[in-house]
């Protein structure tokens, strides 16, 4: 099933649908193409990483179609880290945080791989996929590419693969192309320290300008 490229609220209503449902979606972010599932249901997350080709011992970003919904779902966070998160989000960034009363198990892969950690993601949505914000559900994200293969800018840059395997694709045309930042905030609560895992389209300085505004 394809979605055209013009996103409205019947669009957010099917991808709700197809989440509720156990299914896995292509679907357009701020960034690049994005494959998602929802984050409680171990068969769809299953299906989610053969899709993609990825060891299930990797951690997933969990994201959220609008910023008052992760503060919502997430009242734990410390008062320093909420403050980040209102400065940085909604953006191209994904925010690892502690996962201090153990968030979304199926995301944080092995032990090794980041299972005290919890990656965050609120898309900075354009005009044409402003729809998607109201999209209410949490959701297990990744790229939708082949493990270790290009990022997709385009729906036809997702492997045929993916395409045919998900249950949901929603086309938002052409996409900036390059993968969120990801920003280490593990230890921002106590000591404000922080580092960048990924470089991408958030700049270094300019994470530094807003964090210093916090």
């Amino acid at each position: 099933m394809t979605v055209p490229t013009a996103l409205d609220a019947e669009d957010a209503r099917r991808l709700e649908e197809c989440l509720g449902t156990g299914g896995v979606a292509v679907f357009p972010a701020d960034t690049v193409y994005g494959l998602c599932c929802a984050p409680t249901n171990a068969r769809a997350v299953q299906r989610l990483y053969e899709l993609k080709g990825r060891p299930a011992k990797r951690p997933a970003a969990i994201m959220f179609f609008a910023l008052a919904a992760l503060l919502r779902v997430l009242p734990e966070i410390r008062a320093r880290e909420r403050a980040a998160l209102q400065a940085l989000l909604p953006g191209p960034a994904t925010l690892l945080l502690p996962n201090r009363t153990n968030r979304f198990p199926l995301a944080c892969g092995a032990p090794e791989g980041g299972a005290n950690s919890l990656g965050l993601r609120v898309p900075a949505w354009t005009a044409a996929l402003a729809a998607l914000d109201t999209v209410g559900m949490a959701v297990l994200q990744s790229s939708a590419n082949l493990s270790g293969e290009p990022d997709a800018r385009r729906l036809a840059d997702v492997p045929a693969s993916i395409r045919t395997g998900a249950d949901l694709v929603i086309d938002g045309g052409e996409l900036p192309g390059i993968a969120s930042t990801v920003l280490d905030l593990r230890e921002y609560a106590q000591s404000g320290e922080w580092s960048i895992v990924r470089e991408g389209p958030l700049a270094r300085a300019d994470v530094e300008l807003i964090l210093a505004s916090c």
